[in-house]
């Protein structure tokens, strides 16, 4: 692919036995664009956890929904964005745990602020959020440990 790459796009029910699909078609695209496998592995978990957020707390496990999700390379990163039909959500005011902190769940949005160069959150008309997550290509310099 080159720096100049359309949106890929696919659209799912939102159903968690989808989250393989979604989660395979992310990491194809990756593959396709020459992304290195731990630059993948970390856009593939960021993708599963953005994914099972919106399935289960934007669209509450209703399968007439749908969310889609778009990937697009850049020239110096790897964007994803998802769309979904969900109300509003501040992603500002999910707040930025302690992972020392014992807790079940609501890891979801830490992991992705950990895993991701960029990660935000904006309302899509009336109904739905787009979610848009960044990871910056690694020079090669800076893969070799050097720099």
């Amino acid at each position: 692919m080159s720096p100049h790459s359309p949106r890929l796009t696919l659209t799912l029910p939102s159903d968690l036995r989808m989250l393989s699909v979604a989660r395979a078609f992310v990491e194809a695209v990756g593959q396709a664009s020459g992304l290195d496998r731990t630059t993948i592995h970390a856009v593939v978990l960021a993708t599963s956890e953005a994914v099972s957020n919106i399935i289960r707390h934007a669209h509450h496990n209703r399968p007439e929904t749908q969310f889609q999700i778009q990937c697009t390379l850049l020239a110096d990163a790897f964007e994803i964005s998802f769309h979904d039909e969900g109300e509003p959500f501040d992603i500002s005011a999910v707040p930025h745990l302690d992972p020392a902190e014992l807790r079940v769940g609501g890891r979801g949005v830490f992991l992705m602020r950990a895993l991701m160069d960029e990660l935000t959150c904006h309302r899509r008309g009336e109904r739905g959020n787009i979610l848009r997550m960044v990871k910056r290509r690694q020079s090669a310099s800076a893969v070799r440990g050097c720099g």
